[in-house]
């Protein structure tokens, strides 16, 4: 193995996550994580061999930066519209990695990220996350220091404002076991079909996301009917769920009985943001991420 490749393989998993954070996509961070490993291939003769990390930083970044602006999105007020949102399952991450720090991986600030144009994105990951300095920071993006500055300083504007308040100044609580109390309760709601007792875990003004649908369900008001046809009369058939963990936040995998069929089968992971002992949001995604890393794809009946 060259020193490339052990140095690469050594920091794969943190470069993932950042380009995950630049990209909000499970698998379009694969992909530039991949090209990073390329482009740095293709430019081994001109590296030094000294500061490694840093170096293979900067590729990403700028891999990231250019995926970007080649989609020409326009930012994003809410999950619903960050189409390609993914999850990030917790078993694909180390245990105590620094670099997934609990409050710059759950997936409201993952959305508010991708409100920023890629340069302030990449500005501000710099600093807050990978703690540079500012002249690291302005190497990392190439630019000046000045200019580095700038992005940061406007970044952490539309931050403030995008962020949940009680995220103002970027921090969330650790996990603790009323979270894992929460979900239970949330599984066992889910399991007996009790549409009153998934409404009384839930904060009045809950919002229920689906990307890469576009649909918005704001409050319990909204919330009542979409559990009346998941566990009425007319519901699509028996439900299971268990339990998970996504961005350092609370998840279940549903799985899905069908009417004729034998096994209950994949179906949807719910992330939960837990806010005041309630659940305040719910992130509907897909289950073949998480399949993936681990979570059977059917459940005996």
């Amino acid at each position: 193995m060259s020193v490339l490749e052990a140095a690469f393989e050594q920091h794969r998993r943190e470069l993932h996550v950042h380009c995950y954070r630049m990209l909000a996509s499970y698998d379009d961070a694969e992909d530039a994580v991949q090209e990073t490993y390329l482009r740095a291939w293709q430019a081994r003769t001109t590296f030094d061999g000294d500061h490694v990390r840093a170096w293979l930083y900067r590729i990403a970044t700028n891999t990231c930066i250019d995926r970007v602006r080649s989609r020409a999105r326009r930012a994003p007020e809410s999950p619903a519209e960050v189409a390609w949102l993914t999850a990030y399952p917790d078993d694909a991450l180390e245990p105590d990695a620094t670099y997934a720090a609990r409050e710059t991986i759950e997936l409201a600030f993952l959305v508010a990220l991708q409100a920023l144009p890629p340069r302030q994105r990449a500005a501000l990951l710099g600093r807050e996350v990978l703690g540079l300095s500012a002249a690291e920071t302005a190497d990392l993006i190439g630019t000046s220091v000045p200019a580095a500055n700038s992005a940061l300083q406007r970044a952490r504007e539309t931050m403030k404002q995008r962020l949940p308040r009680r995220r103002a100044d970027w921090s969330a609580a650790a996990p603790d076991p009323a979270e894992r109390r929460l979900l239970d309760a949330f599984i066992d709601a889910h399991e007996r079909f009790d549409a009153a007792a998934a409404l009384a875990i839930a904060a009045s003004d809950i919002r229920v996301t689906m990307p890469p649908q576009p649909f918005v369900f704001d409050g319990r008001d909204a919330l009542a009917p979409l559990l009346e046809r998941a566990f009425g009369p007319e519901r699509d058939g028996d439900w299971r769920l268990l339990p998970a963990s996504a961005n350092r936040m609370p998840a279940a995998v549903s799985y899905l009985r069908r009417p004729g069929d034998t096994v209950f089968r994949a179906f949807k992971v719910d992330v939960l943001r837990i806010e005041d002992g309630r659940i305040a949001e719910i992130t509907t995604l897909g289950p073949a991420l998480f399949v993936a890393h681990g979570m059977p794809e059917v459940l005996k009946a």
